[in-house]
């Protein structure tokens, strides 16, 4: 019963990952308005990075090529009709209160948060020690995406209060996938086949559809070649998370 105990407690450390934002606090608006588009770039490359180097290959470990880019293409499309038909604000002339895609990124973070509780909930059946250094991982690859989710709020509409409240809302879902993670551990594999990709298709399709494109409105060759070298950042941030965890 204690293993149980430490894996609520490692998801809760976790969760708190998310309220990284609070640093934000602390900026003035000018300076927070100036880097939120590095952010929103840093983020771009993280859902990338994450999709490609993070979940993708563990799925592809578990499952067929067939049943796993099956899954992307449905996380894909099923993000896509959420928000061509479920805008919880809309634009008026060309002006958004809150964009569609700050909805659509909580929603895919708290299904990338719940599938890292159920890892170390089902990490921690093994050992304590093995759920300790799972955990660590986790937090290391949390880090780089909780900032970049949180611009990503800020970016679509949401006051520096509300983006850290709903972050760490989205973010304790951790510990419900820790709970549901220890206790249906056999049956983890088999729920991870499908949940990790169809995420993945979900990252894929905010970057791309929703993120990028705002890169594209930002004018000038500076602004542009910060925001590239932000997005390569995200990436690479990801990747070393992947090798810190195979090593």
């Amino acid at each position: 019963m204690s293993n149980f105990f430490w894996a609520v407690g490692a998801s809760v450390a976790v969760s708190l990952i998310s309220l990284i934002g609070i640093f934000a606090l602390l900026l003035k608006e000018k300076i927070l308005h100036k880097i939120l588009i590095l952010l929103i770039a840093f983020s771009a490359g993280g859902l990338i990075g994450g999709a490609f180097l993070h979940l993708l290959p563990e799925s592809l470990e578990q499952a067929s090529q067939q049943v796993v880019f099956g899954s992307v293409i449905v996380g894909f499309i099923f993000f896509f009709i959420l928000e061509r038909y479920f805008h919880w604000r809309h634009c008026h002339e060309g002006v958004c209160e809150i964009h569609a895609f700050t909805y659509l990124n909580l929603i895919g973070d708290g299904i990338h948060n719940f599938s890292d509780g159920l890892v170390i909930g089902a990490s921690f059946i093994v050992s304590v020690e093995f759920g300790i250094i799972t955990s660590l991982v986790i937090i290391f690859h949390e880090i780089p995406q909780e900032i970049g989710d949180f611009g990503v709020l800020l970016y679509g509409g949401f006051s520096k209060v509300r983006a850290l409240f709903f972050n760490f809302i989205s973010a304790l879902t951790c510990i419900i996938g820790a709970v549901a993670g220890y206790l249906l551990s056999e049956q983890i594999g088999k729920f991870s086949v499908l949940i990790l990709p169809v995420v993945a298709g979900g990252f894929i399709y905010i970057a791309a559809c929703d993120l990028i494109p705002e890169l594209h409105k930002q004018p000038g060759l500076k602004r542009a070649t910060f925001s590239v070298i932000a997005f390569l950042l995200g990436i690479m941030f990801i990747w070393l998370s992947r090798e810190i965890h195979f090593h």
